[in-house]
């Protein structure tokens, strides 16, 4: 039995987890049926994920092909990505033809997951350049998986370092189309409060698409037929007993106590777990332990010739004690043959634990001697970070300095920059610790990308700290990691204040600038300021011109007009004479768009299609991406909206295929303001939808929202239109206000006000606004605005609620609209019809007033727009009677039903139904109901569920009648007054007199028949 126990301390029966494997193989089968599958399955060390895994892998491998990586510790010491570069290793040797054609253009992104397609690029380092890796490797996997089912596991996601996180949340959350199956283990027992899985299994636990498995302890009977298993008998019953009360169910507790009981060695075993994990270990020949501490400290495998160096034993020797190793289960075969890990991370944890100090410091040192010596002994893709590693924590810090750096030079160009943050720490932690000769001998060019912006020689000067801490400060930024990298800017100008050096510290403001308002902290106007003290007067420099690019760009977000174009373009001119392209590009972008917005349409167009054509032709894919954003923008804002349509679907295809994810939600944003401007409103809120959505930053998503909100407000869906338009509101934050968010903000504000009678609220949402002011440039989002606070005017004009503020309101709208420009047709329109709304609120419009208004409209491409204005020439034409006015009233009026009904929008058609009611008007077949449209009676108040008396009742109340007045006005008694008006407000819903009265006047319930004077009181 004993020989028995040595070679099967693995049970060869599988036992157990049938509910598990059936969900496995559930998600399987939704896979194959191209429903992309996530999974996590979560259990405590030693329950047996692994192996629950390999079963249903192998069984997976019949009908799909299977892919499998595993994470290495947690830390700076492994390669980033790990397991998805062994896992698409994996996958393209399995299907190489389709794997060949899926990345085919994209090889030198992808090498930086999976060095083997080829030399990864120096490429682009910005905020996005994860994302576009992420994005490319979503699509690599959606081609493979679009002839193949594919599983995809992910081992020991405990271990993965940030950037496999990231990867991994990005694959859940986008991945909608492939036959895939994505399955990640993690050790739940090691996920403490700090733990940083912890934050992404809470995200992760919110997604639908992604299910969790959390693998629980065996019970009795499981105990025994694993045992049963390793005996290949009946285990003794007291003995089990004995076995499943010390393990409590752990399946490799009950394996090691299994052996450690029938081997004899149960005698004094401690209860300690340590000295379980130890006990075999213990009873190897010595040559096996010092192979397997070898095992334990070199990583979490570790390849053959690299233990031969390390352990300088014969041939022979080395080969007998891996036998030993292998033959008593502590050590296994990797996968690829060519080294041995342990076959329980505990084991290997234990052995590491054992390790004395200077133990653990001479064999990291022999680890790092040996590759040095021979670099073949291990990956090419994996030397670089084990060195550093190795001498790390070697504690040799002449020989870990640059081997750190060297790491941190891979983990960029692999888009791994929180890695790259955390060895970029390391060697600034090793600093001081270095000989003053191996500092000397460090030269920027080799190991920053962020050059000292103090005109010195990259390749002749020294590394100084503040070269490491400036290259830290972008990593952390590029790789989300914010707060640690504005805790380096800070440092970085303490620094600087007792080493002065203007360039230098204005670089590190422009950087604090870009935090700050990243996270939510401030608009980052103070420190861009600083930044622009600082270089005052100083010769042009490539810093000079980005702190003058970027100041100008934030101008045009939030301060647009004379000074912010006269900041683009010395921002152009500076990056000219110092030969900053792709700094010129971003500011000749700036400047374009300024252009436009200053009136010269002509030549700022023409500036940004020079951009655009440029940054395509060199490469300059985020400023191509920004160019796809803000060109369109700027046909919208001179009316040209059909033109913008296909460069906006360009665009988006282009920011896909580079990973752009912020400019792509900015276009989609984009382009739904077109579609809706070009009636085209379901295909509106598609594009408005895909903005929300995805792995982009918040402003996007917040304006994704108010554009639903836009779309719900116009389709009298009022909750809807309230949810978004706080969810907006949630996204944008209240730390950085700039027009273009707070002018739409509060022109919805207004607008769902309005339609619920709130007539305070409505002047509420106007006014910051109006004391604002509207600075140039800003007259695209200034127009709507005032129109619709026009209308709302005009809809409450008999309101005696309404009378106090009101002509201030009106006098500071008509002040307003004086001061914004009409430069094109679709401003000149849209001020002629805030111009007619606001004589309709003071009761003064006639025909001559609406219909240039109409011919403004008819030659522009927005049908909504012109089927409102039609509407209210026809009101005007029914009032002033006539059989001509009649018959253009009925042309006008039927044509604005065609589009209202066409587009769903519910508050334009009910009003065209009022009106033609009231004159008695037949259009013809009556509109069907739309998108979110109910089918309505024709009249409103039966529509409301009001009776005949209780109208006439409401009529009173509208005209500010108390309830003994309406008492003597109807002939009723003042109690019966009192139960009518208590039975209005239930049915309008709302909670008092005011309300209702301006319900009343909303839907123009009695517009036709004039009310009697108001009695004095």
């Amino acid at each position: 039995m004993l020989g028995t126990v040595e070679t099967r301390s693995v049970s060869p029966v599988f036992v157990g987890r049938t509910d598990e494997l059936d969900t496995l193989n559930d998600a399987l089968a939704r896979a194959a049926a191209a429903e992309p599958q996530a999974l996590l399955l979560g259990g405590e060390a030693g329950v047996g994920k692994t192996r629950l895994v390999e079963e249903f892998a192998t069984a997976a491998a019949r009908r799909a092909v299977v892919a499998v990586g595993g994470c290495v510790e947690i830390g700076a010491d492994g390669l980033p990505f790990a397991p998805f570069s062994t896992a698409l290793r994996a996958l393209r040797d399995a299907v190489p033809e389709e794997f060949a054609a899926a990345a085919a253009g994209q090889e030198e992104e992808l090498a930086r997951l999976l060095p083997d397609l080829g030399e990864a690029g120096a490429g682009r380092h910005d905020e996005q350049g994860m994302a576009r890796l992420f994005e490319l490797t979503a699509r690599l996997l959606e081609r493979v998986a679009a002839a193949h089912t594919v599983v995809l596991v992910l081992e020991d996601l405990h271990w993965a370092d940030a950037s496999t996180r990231h990867l991994l949340a990005y694959l859940f959350r986008t991945l909608r189309a492939g036959r895939l199956l994505v399955l990640a283990t993690y050790r739940s027992d090691d996920i403490h409060r700090r733990h940083p899985l912890r934050p992404l299994l809470a995200e992760l636990d919110r997604l639908r698409t992604v299910r969790r498995i959390e693998l629980a302890r065996f019970t009795r009977e499981e105990a025994g037929r694993q045992l049963a298993g390793i005996l290949a008998a009946e285990p003794d019953p007291a003995q089990a007993d004995e076995i499943y009360e010390r393990s409590d169910g752990n399946a490799f507790f009950i394996e090691e106590l299994a052996v450690a009981t029938y081997d004899g060695n149960c005698t004094g075993l401690s209860d300690s777990l340590r000295d379980l994990l130890l006990v075999r270990v213990e009873a190897l020949p010595e040559s096996a332990q010092r192979v397997a501490r070898i095992v334990a400290e070199g990583g979490s495998t570790v390849e053959y010739r690299l233990i031969a160096a390390v352990a300088q034993l014969s041939e022979d020797d080395l080969i007998d004690a891996l036998r030993a190793a292998v033959g008593a289960n502590i050590l296994t075969v990797t996968r690829a043959g060519d080294g041995y890990r342990f076959r329980h991370s505990l084991v290997r944890e234990a052995v590491a634990d054992d390790l004395l100090p200077g133990e653990r410091s001479r064999l990291n040192r022999r680890c790092a001697e040996a590759l040095e010596t021979d670099p073949t002994l291990v990956p090419a893709d994996a030397r670089v970070m084990r060195l550093a590693s190795y001498w790390y924590h070697a504690h040799d810090a002449a020989k870990a300095l640059p081997a750190v750096l060297a790491a941190s030079v891979v983990a960029r160009r692999r888009h791994a920059y929180t890695e790259q943050l955390g060895l970029l720490e390391r060697a600034m932690e090793l600093w001081d610790s270095a000989p003053e000769e191996v500092r000397a001998a460090l030269r920027p060019v080799d190991y920053t990308e962020v050059y000292p912006p103090c005109g010195c020689d990259p390749v002749t000067t020294p590394l100084r700290y503040l070269d490491l801490m400036a290259e830290a400060a972008v990593a952390g930024r590029f790789g989300g990691e914010r707060e640690r990298a504005l805790k380096i800017t800070k440092r970085a100008v303490r620094l600087l204040e007792d080493e002065p050096d203007p360039l230098r510290a204005a670089w590190f403001w422009v950087q604090r600038s870009r935090l700050v308002q990243a996270m939510a902290r401030g608009d980052g106007w103070q420190e861009l300021a600083t930044a622009q003290d600082l270089v005052r007067g100083l010769p042009p420099s490539e810093v000079h011109a980005e702190v003058l690019a970027v100041a100008a760009t934030w101008s045009m977000q939030h301060r647009p007009g004379p000074e912010a174009l006269a900041a683009a373009e010395r921002a152009v001119q500076y990056a000219r004479m110092v030969g900053a392209r792709e700094t010129e590009l971003h500011a000749l972008l700036t400047l374009g768009g300024l252009t436009v917005e200053a009136g010269d349409h002509r030549t700022g167009l023409e500036q940004m299609r020079q951009v655009l054509r440029e940054t395509r032709e060199e490469g300059l894919h985020p400023v191509a991406g920004r160019a796809y954003v803000n060109l369109p923008s700027a046909l919208r804002s001179v009316g040209r909206d059909r033109e913008a349509v296909p460069l906006l679907r360009e665009g988006i295809d282009f920011c896909r295929r580079y990973g752009l994810l912020d400019s792509g939600a900015w276009a989609w944003g984009n382009l739904s303001d077109a579609l809706y401007a070009l009636g085209r409103w379901e295909e509106a809120a598609e594009a408005a939808a895909h903005a929300t959505h995805g792995d982009h930053s918040a402003k996007p998503r917040g304006a994704g929202a108010l554009r639903l909100a836009h779309l719900a407000l116009h389709r009298g869906d009022l909750a809807e239109a309230g949810r978004q338009l706080a969810s907006a509101r949630s996204w944008y934050g209240t730390h950085d206000p700039r027009p273009q968010q707070s002018l739409p903000l509060a022109r919805i504000t207004l607008g769902i006000a309005a339609a619920e009678g709130r007539t305070a609220d409505t002047r509420a949402a106007l006014l910051p606004a109006l004391d604002a002011g509207f600075p140039p440039g800003t007259h695209r989002l200034a127009w709507p605005l005032l129109l619709a606070a026009a209308t709302a005017e005009a809809g409450v004009r008999t309101l005696p609620a309404a009378q106090p503020g009101r002509a201030e309101t009106l006098d500071r709208l008509s002040a307003a609209a004086r001061t914004l420009t009409t430069d094109v047709p679709l401003w000149s329109a849209y001020g002629q019809w805030t111009r007619a709304e606001l004589l309709r609120a003071q009761g003064r419009d006639t025909k001559d007033t609406w219909t240039p208004v109409v011919t403004a409209f008819e030659c522009l491409d927005r049908p909504y727009d012109l089927a409102r204005v039609r509407h209210r020439l026809a009101g005007v034409l029914l009032a002033e009677g006539g059989d001509a006015e009649r018959e253009r009233a009925v042309e006008l009026l039927r044509t604005a039903a065609e589009v209202a009904d066409r587009l769903g929008a519910r508050p334009l058609a009910d009003a065209v139904a009022r009106l033609a009611q009231r004159a008695r008007l037949t259009l013809g077949p009556g509109p069907r109901p739309g998108p979110g449209r109910d089918s309505a009676p024709a009249d409103p108040a039966a529509a409301l569920g009001l009776t005949s008396r209780e109208r006439d009742v409401l009529g009173l109340v509208a005209a500010g009648r108390t309830n003994r007045q309406i008492a003597e006005a109807l002939f009723i008694s003042p109690k019966t007054a009192s139960v009518h008006v208590s039975n209005i407000l239930s049915k309008l819903g709302v909670s008092g007199r005011g309300e209702a009265a301006a319900v009343a006047h909303r839907l123009e319930l009695f517009a036709a028949q004039p009310l009697p004077a108001e009695t004095p009181g």
